[in-house]
């Protein structure tokens, strides 16, 4: 029988994602048949899963830790957060509506279905699925209805060992403050917790351990140090955008103005990890660095909101003025939108704002379309003439003349377009950095030379880098039970 476990948090962000990653693979590499699930997550951050549709990036890259290929059923709810018109729905990878907070609270119970049909189809054929849940089970105002934590687990009747992160403080009273909110349906399934983020001596937390036993009856399956190569593996969620460090001695500053829904900026993990790169996100109320040599517009999920937000910033007038000093600008999906003369959205797809201007950068134009391109995609480098690998997931036409130059070829289409003087560029293409020929051709057009980093296998090293001191730390015992 297929044996299930559920990773919920005592708050959002306390590392529920890299524990069930390094599962995955901390059991995949002893030969068990492992798969990730995620009844619900909200991320702009989606991957284009290997069945064709939309899921977080956060369960692609579980899949690649359990060596599976990736599903849509391996996160059947995925909630894109939007400007003006609440989120869009996504349901087993296709876009089902849109709703705002209250409303989506009503929407839950129809939703159900498809996500008992997606956990299904995960346990066929596999030996365990480790099941992550999404905030806290404590916003108790949220039980009614819930698909995503205790509402899940109550109703598939799989336990639940709940993570506390000792890094931002108050670990004790979380978890001990769970146990008391929580509703006795709901404390049952807890068999147990993790104390995740732990620096220092652990042995100093052992009175810790006994308070919180004493208090719940739970027992402690582990206590997980700060793992550091957990900053190897691509980023979740625009949260970690505050955490993000800036570099101090990187030869090629590349600045990233941090828009208001920001979309699958992973894509730029390639670039942080080089080390003769310093990649600044640039948060609202800060200019973009005067001593950048290359700005990219990254990803977006309300290309007019943050079109609009850009201006407001003044990042506009700061592009306009880098490109005037010689630098370069790269667009990706929303970025490229943005790039051109004009943005339409007739329908109001994006919400009431139905045209803006853009920046001007290139000769282009672009007008949002009720179809969504959702795809994963080979592809070449027009400027470097070199092979890429990739996805997209965009709204919108854009054409122009300055498209007679295309960026990319994707599966023989010609995409993206290059300015006359070849220093702005855009395209559709997500995992543009993420093509290590592609990277290496671009840092050298900066001067910059060295061996070429192989970006996805030091993702896959990580992973194994993190399995490996999980089985080290976490009770033999527990993880035993949970293929025994």
């Amino acid at each position: 029988m297929t044996r299930a476990i559920m990773l919920q948090g005592t708050g959002s962000d306390v590392g529920k994602t890299v524990l069930v990653a390094g599962l995955c693979r901390l059991f995949a590499n002893k030969g068990v048949r492992v798969r990730p699930f995620k009844p619900q997550n909200m991320s702009n951050n989606a991957a284009v899963a290997e069945d064709g549709g939309e899921i977080g990036r956060a369960q692609w890259l579980q899949s690649l830790a359990a060596r599976v290929p990736s599903s849509v059923h391996m996160n059947p709810v995925l909630l894109k957060p939007q400007s003006e018109t609440g989120s869009q729905i996504v349901v087993q990878g296709k876009v089902w509506g849109h709703a705002k907070g209250r409303d989506y609270q009503a929407l839950k119970p129809q939703l159900l279905g498809a996500v008992l049909e997606s956990f299904a189809a995960m346990r066929a054929g596999t030996d365990l699925v480790i099941v992550e849940g999404a905030g806290s089970p404590a916003e108790i105002n949220l039980r009614r209805g819930d698909i995503a934590n205790m509402g899940f687990a109550t109703r598939t009747n799989v336990p639940v060992v709940l993570v506390g992160d000792i890094d931002r403080g108050g670990v004790i009273a979380s978890l001990v403050g769970t146990y008391h909110i929580l509703p006795e349906e709901d404390r049952r399934m807890i068999r147990g917790y993790l104390i995740n983020k732990f620096r220092g001596d652990v042995s100093l937390f052992g009175e810790g351990i006994e308070a919180i036993g004493g208090f719940t009856g739970w027992q402690c399956h582990g206590v997980v140090p700060w793992l550091k190569a957990a900053a190897r593996l691509p980023a979740e969620d625009s949260v970690v955008l505050e955490r993000l460090a800036r570099g101090s001695s990187g030869a090629l500053k590349v600045a990233v103005p941090v828009l208001s829904r920001i979309a699958n900026f992973d894509d730029l993990d390639p670039l942080r990890a080089e080390p003769d790169v310093d990649l600044v996100f640039v948060r609202p109320g800060e200019r973009l660095p005067a001593d950048a040599g290359l700005v990219v517009l990254p990803g977006s999920k309300s290309t007019i909101g943050d079109l609009l937000d850009l201006r407001e910033q003044g990042w506009d007038r700061d592009i306009a003025a880098h490109v005037r000093r010689g630098g370069r600008v790269i667009g990706i999906c929303g970025g490229y939108q943005m790039l051109g003369h004009t943005v339409y959205d007739p329908l109001g797809i994006e919400g009431s704002v139905t045209e803006t201007p853009g920046l001007g950068l290139l000769d282009v134009e672009t007008e949002m379309a009720p179809e969504k391109t959702v795809r994963n995609s080979l592809a070449v480098s027009r400027e470097y003439d070199v092979p890429l690998s990739g996805y997209e997931i965009h709204l919108g036409v854009t054409h122009g003349a300055d498209c007679d130059r295309p960026s990319t070829v994707i599966d023989g289409r010609p995409d993206g377009a290059i300015s006359p003087d070849g220093r702005v560029m855009g395209t559709y293409l997500h995992g543009l950095f993420g093509s290590d020929a592609y990277r290496a051709k671009l840092l050298a057009s900066f001067g910059l030379s060295g061996e070429r980093m192989n970006y996805r296998a030091g993702v896959d090293a990580a992973l194994d880098d993190i399995a490996r001191e999980l089985e080290s730390v976490l009770d033999p015992a527990w993880l035993d039970s949970l293929v025994r």
